[in-house]
């Protein structure tokens, strides 16, 4: 039996524009209009905001002005009419390291906010989101859920590869020959000519870090068309998506289809599975809890934890494998991943923008003959997924786990903490932290920062200095680039009086994935009734009122009131008994 998902009540396609445009009242922003381009005919016509985060500061985002030519043009052809806006981007890769990283979480919301305000305050009709980076990706979405019309994100693609010799390279090496320069593995001349090759143009960063786990997973959730977040920024088949994307959003306005059909439980429950099968990054249990918050759809961090219990990792995908985001478009795409989960029963049907179902479109992959890339489920990659959340007396909110890249289960060892990435960057840089710590940096959340901050310098310091047997907790957050027995997204955070903040030197840490726990030592019961909170780091603007209204880590890290409550896995488990019965 299929499903039915043909609407029942379609508004005008430019009833909301008319708002703006139609009678004798509104001749004064018609005039606005004439002067920007408008006739007669347009004000018929739906308006159609194409929102771009073009900047020349990133290769993620700087080809994005010319993807909008294209998009613009099948909105035309369509029957719209296109009105263009900008937002911001802030580059994790520019910022990580330093004092501007705490900007990019921040972002998201700003970006969330201005797509919401530009297409609000002009009552435009639909909405496509041209999108790079990182924090762009899940912003868009948010938006979209938030405001609730016609909508889509349009991802600007992955980069290629650079090339060292015959090694295929991409912005993970540089940050791992940071360390290995450091430890005296690689001297200036290397440095420099991997700094030289990692990134060759436009795209984004190439391997199934956040940009493209989150580019997968809008097109599995359906927000984007399946098959055009794929093509990489560069290839001659880009121009082609963009069109599609302009047609599809005139389609979807004519249709009445609004952005919550197709964010809904099922799909969000698909994207996280899509997460898990593709060794996708931690980043993507916030932003997808995050746009779950703004469509009021109940799916928490418990959710993507069993989306990754139910689905292994079946792509060698970086940074825990072989292969890059471009491997995986010529080996099959997406499309080949979702084939790949539809059979074996990990996911269910359901609609997409490009007015197919998601089986529908799964069903077109083309499967590159001896492709290496995307396995099976019978013989995956890793027989674990790609993260898991897990609890106990250093995170009674949760934490995230990355499991892509070691085979590792269990770690205990001393903590050596620190209230900040400058210092335990420098710890690892002069050989103060080794193997068998347990690294902690706290003060790094979404409060502490404020902005919770990637912790990529640090990982891929130690990787690059040949520190493997070590571990690192953090209320911050890790680069999709980072992999390593790495837990982030410790709640409640330190600067919320979080259990983090009590730890000391020395002090014996246990993290036990089997049984989802992470614990110390020491009676913290005690420490807290002598416990005095660091100072607040200073804030001002943006930063300080981000602080204000930020939730948990926990909750999404969103700056909506009222945000969903924390998700615990008896409270999954109770919610879950609701529905069935």
């Amino acid at each position: 039996m299929t499903q039915d998902f043909t609407p029942t009540d379609r508004p005008a396609p430019n009833a909301r524009s008319r708002a703006v445009t139609a009678g004798p009242s509104r001749a004064a922003a018609r005039s606005y209009l004439r002067a920007a381009g408008m006739q007669d005919a347009d004000f018929d016509k739906p308006m159609i905001a194409v929102v771009n985060t073009w900047s020349s500061v990133t290769p993620c985002n700087m080809h994005l002005d010319r993807l909008a030519r294209d998009v613009r043009a099948g909105i035309v052809a369509a029957g719209g009419y296109p009105v263009d806006f900008n937002t911001i981007v802030v580059t994790d890769g520019i910022s990580m390291g330093t004092p501007g990283m705490k900007a990019s979480l921040i972002s998201r919301e700003v970006v969330a906010d201005s797509i919401e305000l530009a297409v609000e305050g002009h009552q435009l009709d639909g909405v496509v989101c041209i999108v790079g980076c990182d924090k762009t990706i899940p912003a868009a979405a948010m938006a979209l859920a938030r405001m609730d019309i016609p909508g889509l994100v349009y991802y600007g693609g992955t980069i290629l590869p650079g090339t060292i010799g015959r090694r295929d390279v991409s912005v993970q090496d540089i940050f791992e020959a940071i360390g290995a320069h450091a430890a005296g593995a690689l001297d200036d001349a290397g440095l420099k000519a991997v700094e030289s090759a990692v990134c060759p143009g436009a795209g984004a960063c190439g391997g199934q870090f956040t940009a493209n786990t989150m580019a997968m997973a809008l097109s599995v959730m359906g927000l984007s068309p399946m098959g055009a977040n794929d093509v990489p920024a560069v290839d001659p088949g880009k121009a082609a998506e963009g069109e599609r994307c302009g047609r599809l959003i005139v389609e979807r306005v004519f249709a009445g289809d609004t952005a919550r059909k197709y964010i809904t439980r099922a799909s969000l429950k698909n994207a996280a599975v899509a997460v898990s099968a593709s060794g996708g990054s931690t980043n993507a249990v916030m932003h997808l809890t995050a746009i779950a918050a703004e469509a009021g759809v109940a799916f928490g961090v418990e959710d993507c934890h069993q989306a990754c219990v139910e689905a292994p990792v079946i792509c060698d995908l970086k940074p825990g494998g072989r292969f890059l985001a471009s491997h995986l478009y010529a080996a099959g795409g997406t499309r080949l991943v979702t084939r790949r989960m539809a059979e074996a029963g990990k996911i269910v049907n359901t609609p997409t923008v490009s007015g197919e179902t998601l089986f529908v479109e799964a069903g077109r992959a083309e499967e590159t003959p001896g492709q290496q890339v995307v396995t099976d489920f019978d013989a995956p990659v890793m027989d674990r997924g790609s993260y898991a959340v897990i609890y106990g007396d250093i995170a009674p909110d949760g934490a995230v786990i990355k499991l892509t890249g070691h085979e590792v289960d269990r770690f205990e060892g001393p903590a050596c903490v620190f209230d900040s990435e400058e210092d335990a960057f420098q710890a690892v840089q002069d050989g103060s932290v080794g193997e068998g710590d347990v690294i902690v940096i706290r003060y790094e959340g979404p409060r502490g920062g404020p902005g919770m901050r990637e912790m990529l310098q640090v990982t891929a310091a130690l990787k690059g200095r040949g520190v493997h047997d070590v571990a690192l907790i953090t209320d911050g957050r890790f680069s999709g680039a980072s992999y390593g027995f790495v837990a982030g997204h410790v709640s409640p955070e330190a600067a919320a009086g979080g259990p983090i903040a009590l730890i000391r030197d020395g002090d014996r840490i246990v993290i036990d994935v089997t049984n989802r726990r992470i614990d110390v030592d020491a009676d913290l019961a005690k420490r807290r009734a002598g416990f005095a909170p660091r100072p607040a780091r200073p804030a001002h603007g943006v930063f300080a009122k981000y602080r204000a209204s930020v939730a948990s880590a926990a909750q999404g890290a969103v700056t909506i009131p009222d945000p969903p409550p924390v998700q615990r896995p008896a409270e999954t488990e109770t919610r879950s008994a609701r529905e069935d019965a």
